[in-house]
């Protein structure tokens, strides 16, 4: 990560979440109307740069005000799921998480089930994004009763674009390997983020923290989208 990225992507940790949401709301305002520059593909400049991160730490993701790339991925019963379509409908929570063998992910996945229907009645939508193949997003599913949408980001393509994606520790690769149904040949892992959007795909706020047992709680995600909807 080059040294200016280096440093906002650390004062993301380092202030506190209202202070990224209305940092969120204003720099996307500011940004909006002069957004006119052709995406910049996280996966393009990684390959360019000959690796992917060694570290959660060092990863460079998309910041405030910046446009996701859009994909289409697996949902839990193999079928297709076009994120940019669905994006485009209502505002989105998008969340990552390691894969339904992470126990601080389930966890996440349980208090994000409690916080759906508060945070649906605010007009958003809950999609939650792992390694995890389609046969383990159903699993996890089921395990935990959740009625918002997952997808599989197997080969972690999307992960890599979101510049969200590292090296996973030795440990993890034959675990990995399973899980992803085999597509994860990298052997990556992608740091827990979540993200909140609008309907033309802009990042309002985001947390990432590259510690993964830190998740943000889901009142705090409830009080943010609440700021972000009410400041329209």
């Amino acid at each position: 990560m080059n040294n200016l990225r280096r440093e906002r992507f650390c004062g993301l940790i380092a202030i506190t979440l209202f202070t990224m949401c209305l940092a969120a709301h204003v720099q996307a305002q500011e940004k909006e109307a002069t957004i006119n520059a052709p995406y910049v593909n996280k996966m393009e400049m990684q390959m360019e740069s000959g690796m992917i991160p060694e570290k959660a730490e060092d990863i460079s993701p998309l910041l405030y005000g910046e446009k996701i790339p859009m994909a289409v991925l697996s949902d839990a019963s193999g079928n297709s799921f076009n994120l940019k379509k669905a994006i485009a409908e209502k505002p989105t929570i998008l969340v990552f998480y390691r894969g339904g063998w992470c126990p601080y992910c389930t966890s996440q996945l349980s208090g994000l089930q409690e916080a759906f229907p508060k945070l649906e009645e605010l007009g958003y939508q809950l999609i939650a994004v792992s390694t995890d193949s389609p046969n383990g997003l159903m699993q996890s599913a089921a395990k935990e009763k959740l009625s918002y949408t997952l997808l599989s980001d197997a080969d972690l393509t999307f992960s890599k674009q979101m510049g969200i994606a590292f090296k996973a520790p030795k440990s993890y690769w034959e675990m990995l390997s399973n899980t992803s149904g085999g597509k994860d040949v990298d052997l990556l892992l992608p740091v827990p983020s979540v993200f909140i959007l609008d309907q033309m795909g802009l990042i309002r706020f985001e947390y990432i923290n590259p510690d993964f047992k830190q998740r943000l709680e889901p009142d705090l995600l409830i009080t943010v989208a609440t700021s972000i909807k009410n400041a329209g």
